[in-house]
């Protein structure tokens, strides 16, 4: 006797995958080029950055955010050209 599946678990939008579907998947070897490249995702950088966790005033926060996105690198590139500003001891 076949289960019935519970109607709070059917999902019209998201159909339960069977052996036809299965049958027409094709492996990731075959897949093109540029969608391989998408879906692994961005390549590791040769240099990674150190996640840190550190307490800055409001209006340096404020200041790089309202840049928009990719505050976090410029705020990095800023601290970079200060080191590179300094003396050595």
């Amino acid at each position: 006797m076949k289960k019935r599946p519970d109607p709070e678990m059917i999902d019209d939008e998201n159909p339960e995958l069977t052996e036809e579907w299965f049958s027409k998947a094709v492996p990731f070897a075959k897949l093109p080029e540029p969608l391989k490249a998408k879906l692994l995702g961005r390549p590791k950088a040769a240099q990674t950055k150190e996640r840190i966790t550190i307490r800055l005033s409001p209006e340096v926060v404020q200041a790089f955010r309202a840049t928009g996105d990719g505050w976090q690198t410029r705020m990095d590139a800023a601290l970079k050209e200060w080191l590179a500003n300094q003396k050595p001891a």
